[in-house]
């Protein structure tokens, strides 16, 4: 998932298109990992990126997109982009 997405929506608050949102990157999270694994890998690992616009875009852990969508709302802003790559992965053996 590549995408732009705006805060103001027309016919919703900005506090109804933020839970949106987060709705929508959760579903995402769940669609992927339901995907078939390919053979010798364990799970999906998913690579996140987050901003202002493509270009400085930083990389986020997974669990911190929300709290970075409430950062990013609170500047006011008009619209963020999220970047978010599945990747196969193999878990390590400690």
């Amino acid at each position: 998932m590549k995408k732009t997405f705006q805060f103001n929506v027309k016919n919703k608050t900005t506090d109804r298109q933020i839970d949106s949102i987060k709705s929508e990157v959760k579903k995402y999270f769940g669609r992927e990992r339901r995907k078939k694994l390919p053979e010798s890998v364990d799970y999906w690992d998913f690579e996140c990126k987050i901003g202002n616009n493509e270009k400085v875009a930083d990389s986020v852990h997974m669990s911190k997109i929300n709290e970075m969508i409430n950062k990013i709302a609170a500047t006011k802003t008009e619209s963020f982009y999220l970047e978010i790559l599945a990747i196969p992965a193999q878990r390590m053996k400690k």
